[in-house]
């Protein structure tokens, strides 16, 4: 098992989670003040709400949640992004809508899943 110590930007942020015992990601969450709306063909940032910091030689990879993928359009654009163990800021999401419809995010959406890697040098 590893440490990851998490930064919450409030206290109503929900903070990232295991869905199931089998599962290698865990689901990033949404953080919003306002809706943002995603119109096709085009990205946006959106806001996680926390900071992480993890031990050298790991990594956390930004994936898209595929259940998204499937029913919306919706990904991760670098996928995978890359959150490297000395980045301390706020963890931020870079969506793209390839649907020919809007997609709205929400506070509180799953919008993406990490998943910490080991990383040799």
């Amino acid at each position: 098992m590893v440490k990851i110590l998490v930064k919450k930007f409030d206290k109503n942020i929900k903070l990232p989670i295991y869905k199931t015992s089998g599962s290698s990601g865990m689901d990033l969450i949404a953080y919003v003040k306002n809706k943002i709306t995603i119109k096709p063909n085009k990205t946006a940032i959106i806001p996680t709400g926390i900071a992480v910091a993890i031990p050298k030689k790991y990594e956390i990879q930004i994936r898209p949640r595929s259940g998204l993928a499937i029913k919306k359009g919706i990904s991760v654009l670098n996928t995978p992004g890359t959150v490297d163990s000395d980045y301390r800021g706020e963890i931020k999401i870079i969506l793209i809508n390839l649907s020919k419809k809007k997609f709205i995010v929400k506070s509180g959406d799953r919008i993406a899943q990490m998943v910490l890697c080991p990383v040799a040098t």
